[in-house]
């Protein structure tokens, strides 16, 4: 399997990072909202994200999910994950990443971030790597270092917590263990 090629920057970013956040609607998700007759909440989820998720923690990259909803699908998905910190209902993103990184002993240099709209922005500009995914909104662009090929709910999220993998030389370890090629 051949690695992908990411620019110089973006890798020596990667490689430091030891924890990574991710906003959920429009980056985990599709950014489509569903509801049922009663109110009822569901969102699509992406299984190749979510195995994704779950490496990044084998590698001993911590994961955190931060999002300004709250919803019970994105909890149900991020426990069903493992996700080390859900951070739902967050109005201050930033501020909780900061609390985040400070009980790990990180500082945001060492902290990754992937948003796709204005409530990530702050978050983009103070992290030591920020990524979005290619529906990311255009505003944002200028502020991140890295932009997946996929859309948010499509594999985007796979495809940051690949680059962290790779960049950190922890990709073989992973397809050996997992039986890859």
């Amino acid at each position: 399997m051949a690695a992908l090629d990411y620019p110089a920057e973006v890798l020596a970013r990667a490689a430091r990072i030891r924890l990574i956040g991710f906003d959920v609607d429009g980056t985990l998700t599709d950014g489509g909202l569903y509801y049922d007759a009663h109110g009822g909440e569901s969102k699509r989820f992406h299984v190749q994200d979510g195995l994704g998720l779950v490496l990044l923690r084998r590698a001993g990259i911590a994961t955190a999910l931060i999002s300004a909803r709250r919803s019970e699908a994105t909890l149900t998905r991020g426990r069903e994950l493992g996700i080390d910190h859900l951070h739902l209902g967050e109005k201050d993103k930033l501020g909780c990443l900061r609390r985040i990184a400070a009980e790990r002993g990180l500082g945001l240099e060492e902290v990754a971030f992937m948003g796709d709209d204005l409530p990530d922005l702050p978050v983009l500009r103070a992290v030591g790597l920020a990524l979005a995914p290619a529906n990311v909104h255009p505003w944002l662009r200028a502020d991140v270092h890295w932009i997946t090929a996929l859309a948010g709910g499509e594999g985007a999220v796979r495809q940051a917590c690949d680059l962290l993998l790779q960049a950190q030389g922890r990709l073989a370890q992973v397809l050996a263990r997992e039986g890859g090629p």
